[in-house]
Order: structure tokens, then C-alpha cells, then sequence
């Protein structure tokens, strides 16, 4: 997949996607979707810089991109000088830069400064057809990133499976301090990306994408004060993997709030609550 910065040409025909594109939910899917029944090779607008925490790091929307099939993301660092641009001159450079043949994006979008620009902007300036789709609702809301951004935050995280979104976290497994292998559970650790959005801490069951293979996990977000330690890692115990994995990209993926972190009086007391743990994740992947 050819990542470039907006400004820069794309010199194939193709059909161009437009939104923020914080990560990829239902709503994003159903315009990807139809994008790609033109056949042409579909090129995504993604911006960074907005305010706050992302869902998704440029990292991590890269490899989401890819996996959905898009060709090319055009990449839209929002600084003050695009901040600045009005609707028409952004529609204008972008439309000049990237020979589409199609344009998708949700009757929502906005764009330019002050937000002015919609969709009927893009009409106005495209030299070809522009398709803005309905806003897709989940349980009467509009799911948007902004809304799922909320619902993360307050740790639900099914609400992002319902909307299409499955949330995770990418990174390098770093070497830790291996106290989990001397009491039969090691673990591995990441250090969350800059700028990434996290659930509340806590330890969640989940599963863990590795170059070998995918296993349920238990996974510790937060400080882990059994052992005194209150740096924010998160760790992850992989049921049913042997080996190592220091220096691979894995992708950890949170999926239910399981408990609290807790300091417990023992290594041995820990290790019954995370047997326990274990138990779970298997029951519910029955």
C-alpha cells in the first residue's frame, strides 16, 4: 500500500475516499465498500493532528488500511497552514494532485476551515461523480469516532465491536523484567504508543495477533503494584504460546473488562487470580 502526504500527486485514475478516518468502523466500511465496486484502485484521505488522543496511530491505521484493501492513503497532517485553508482551496488542490474518477465519503463530512465544506462543496469542485452515503446508526446513535472515542474511555469496550471497530493496540514486545516465568506465567510487554488512546486500566481478556499466530490473552493495562511497579505498560499473557516474541510487532487487542488491578499479598496469590483469569477466557471463547 503507497502511503503519501496530502500535496503530493497520485497519478493513477482511481476512486477517492474522504473522512478523518480514525481507525475503521462500520460507517467507514459501508463507503469503502462501495468504492470498491468501481474497480478502481481506491485512494483514502486519513488526517492526523486533530485534538486529543487517537483511537489509531498513523502505525496501526496503516496496517488497518492495508488489510481492507485500500490502494493508496493520502495523509492529511492537519497544521495551521491546512487549518487555514478554505473548503474550495483544499477540494481544489485535492482534486489536482489526485486524478479520481469517483469520490465517497458520509453526507457528514465536513472539511475546510470552519468546517464549511460538505459535501455539496465537493460537487461543486469535483470533475466527476460524487457519492455521499447516509450515516450509519447503531442502536438510534451515529457512530463516529468521536462517539467511540467515549465509549472507550469508559471502558465499554463491546459497544466498539458492535460499531465494526476492533480496537487494539500495536507495538514492539520489549524485554520485561521476567518475574511472570518464575511462577509459570510469562508475559509480554509493550509500551503504549504516544498519542494513543487507552482503555481504563484494568485487566481485560482479549487476544493477541503474533507472526506466530493468534492467541486469546489476558492483558494488563496499567501499573502493576504486586511488584511495585507503576510505570503504564501494557502486558499480555498469551494462552497456549511457547517461545519469545522480543522485537516482533504484535497487536493486542482488549476485548472484555475482566477486573481492577489489584496489589496482592503474594506472587502465589497473583498467580491464583490469573489461573482464574485463564479459566475465563476460555469459557468464553467456547
Amino acid at each position: 500500500m503507497l502511503t503519501f502526504a496530502f500535496g503530493e500527486k497520485f497519478f493513477e485514475p482511481c476512486a477517492l475516499v474522504l473522512g478523518g478516518f480514525d481507525g475503521l468502523h462500520r460507517g467507514h466500511k459501508r463507503v469503502l465498500d462501495e468504492a470498491k465496486k468501481t474497480g478502481l484502485p481506491v485512494v483514502l484521505t486519513a488526517m492526523f493532528g486533530g485534538k486529543g488522543e487517537g483511537l489509531f496511530t498513523r502505525g496501526e491505521r496503516q496496517f488497518l488500511f492495508a488489510r481492507a484493501g485500500v490502494s493508496a492513503v493520502c495523509e492529511v497532517d492537519l497544521n495551521a497552514g491546512l487549518r487555514a485553508m478554505s473548503a474550495e482551496e483544499f477540494a481544489g488542490e485535492l482534486f489536482t494532485d489526485i486524478p479520481a474518477r469517483a469520490v465517497f465519503c458520509g453526507e457528514d463530512f465536513r472539511f475546510g476551515s470552519g468546517a464549511l465544506g460538505t459535501p455539496k462543496t465537493l460537487k461543486r469542485c469535483a470533475n466527476c461523480p460524487v457519492f455521499a452515503l447516509p450515516v450509519v446508526k447503531n442502536g438510534g446513535e451515529k457512530i463516529s469516532s468521536s462517539a467511540l472515542k467515549e465509549r472507550l474511555l469508559a471502558g465499554d469496550l463491546p459497544a466498539l465491536r458492535e460499531a465494526g471497530l476492533d480496537y487494539f493496540v500495536q507495538g514492539t514486545v520489549e524485554h520485561g523484567r521476567a518475574v511472570g516465568r518464575t511462577y509459570g506465567f510469562p508475559t509480554l510487554n509493550l509500551t503504549p504508543p504516544l498519542q494513543k488512546l487507552l482503555p481504563p486500566e484494568g485487566v481485560y481478556g482479549g487476544r493477541c495477533e503474533t507472526p506466530k499466530g493468534d492467541y486469546p490473552c489476558i492483558v494488563n493495562i496499567g501499573a502493576r503494584p504486586t511488584f511495585g511497579v507503576q510505570e503504564r505498560k501494557i502486558e499480555a499473557y498469551l494462552d497456549g504460546f511457547a517461545g519469545d516474541l522480543y522485537g516482533a510487532t504484535v497487536r493486542v487487542y482488549p476485548m472484555a473488562f475482566f477486573r481492577n488491578i489489584l496489589k496482592f499479598e503474594s506472587a502465589e496469590a497473583l498467580k491464583e487470580q490469573l489461573a482464574r483469569d485463564i479459566l475465563r477466557i476460555r469459557e468464553e471463547r467456547k
